[in-house]
């Protein structure tokens, strides 16, 4: 299993440690040629604005486009989500977000919230993070903190608007790898269809 990155701007070596801590390979997508023969791409945290021209410049707004309208699975985590809600630059999931909504970088915070995924307390890194402000019918809610939407899943596109690489064990990375499983032998995506586990909170 090889799943990219997008290697332009922002947490990209947490990723890869992500990955690697579960055994899965990564790779660096920098360039259109670099998305040859990956099953999954990551869209990492880091600052959306700088990572939209950085992609326009780069030449993978396209090929990434076409990626995701064939079915690869995607995993969008904070700036990642702007990029694929409504009005960025692959607009994908019919959600509406706002960005730094929880304030300023000195405002980072952990919280233990509920998820879908887990029957345990899901640990969940806050870092100027966007806001789902709005879900359409078609988008299935995996967690919510505080009254907020702050994960989702609309076909093959995962969405977490924190950041699951920073801990050393989160229900939404084994979600994604088994997406990316189950594009691989060819299943039909089912909403939902991801581990639900009772293990550890970090």
């Amino acid at each position: 299993m090889v799943i990219g990155i997008l290697a332009l701007q922002g947490n990209v070596r947490e990723h890869m440690t992500n990955l690697n801590r579960h055994d899965v390979q990564g790779r660096p997508v920098r360039l259109p040629a670099d998305l040859a023969g990956i099953e999954g791409l990551i869209l990492p945290g880091g600052e959306s604005t700088a990572m939209r021209n950085l992609v326009s410049s780069s030449g993978l707004e396209k090929p990434v486009g076409d990626l995701i309208r064939q079915g690869l699975p995607v995993w969008g985590t904070c700036a990642g989500v702007v990029l694929l809600a409504r009005g960025g630059i692959w607009s994908s999931v019919d959600i509406t977000v706002e960005r730094n909504a929880y304030g300023s970088q000195v405002f980072s915070r952990l919280v233990h919230g509920s998820s879908a995924l887990s029957e345990t307390p899901t640990p969940m890194v806050f870092i100027r993070s966007p806001r789902i402000t709005s879900a359409g019918r078609e988008v299935e809610v995996l967690a919510e903190v505080g009254g907020d939407v702050v994960a989702v899943r609309q076909g093959n596109i995962l969405l977490t608007t924190f950041h699951p690489e920073l801990v050393d064990h989160s229900p939404f990375t084994a979600c994604f790898i088994e997406m990316v499983s189950s594009a691989r032998s060819d299943e039909t995506p089912v909403p939902g269809h991801c581990p639900k586990e009772t293990g550890r909170a970090v």
